[in-house]
């Protein structure tokens, strides 16, 4: 990650300017962009695949737990809120403000994990395995993406390690970017495995 100015301890930084750079470094966009064009050739795939069995596909969707994923997309929502604000608060100075806005995204991670585990555990007790071709696709998505979940709340917990050590604002943008982007793929995987039909 790029060390700047931005990297200067709060007391020693004047105060923050508007601006219209982006957020983050280079590293971190081309590791977004990357990740962000793994999961759009899963998504082509999913399309493809369900263009061939339509029917089969909305008949396994009926047996998704709607409340779970409906809650895991506002719990979702609720940490990007959260995220987006403690870069306003590191950006301004407010460092404790700040971490514990991190930690309140970070906590959001840690709700959705569990409900998407209580919605594995819910599935796989009812059959619906890998051997369906719906539930594989299913698993794949919400399992890779739950990795990101994992990797994220890893990088929250840098993130909150550097505010409290040195209070670098660049590490909450670039955090807070990726945190961002499981968000947006969380979306995409809800709209098409929960709502499509």
């Amino acid at each position: 990650m790029t060390v700047s100015d931005r990297d200067l301890p709060d007391t020693a930084r004047p105060p923050a300017e508007p601006t219209t750079r982006l957020p983050g470094d280079l590293d971190m966009w081309v590791m977004i962009l990357g990740d962000l064009f793994f999961f759009g050739c899963y998504f082509v795939a999913y399309m493809i695949f369900r263009a061939r069995s339509p029917e089969a596909f909305a008949a396994a969707q009926q047996h998704l737990n709607m409340g779970i994923g409906v809650a895991n997309t506002v719990v979702l929502l609720t940490s990007s809120m959260f995220a987006a604000s403690a870069v306003a608060a590191a950006r301004s100075g407010a460092v404790r403000t700040a971490r514990r806005l991190i930690l309140a995204t970070g906590a959001c991670g840690l709700i959705f994990a569990a409900l998407k585990a209580v919605e594995w555990h819910q599935e796989i007790s009812r059959g619906f395995t890998v051997s369906d071709e719906f539930f594989s696709f299913y698993y794949v998505l919400t399992g890779v993406h739950l990795a990101h979940v994992a990797l994220g709340l890893l990088i929250l917990g840098v993130v909150d390690r550097e505010l409290r050590r040195r209070q670098r604002v660049a590490f909450v943008e670039q955090g807070v970017l990726f945190w961002h982007m499981i968000d947006l793929l969380w979306l995409v995987i809800f709209a098409i495995v929960y709502l499509m039909r």
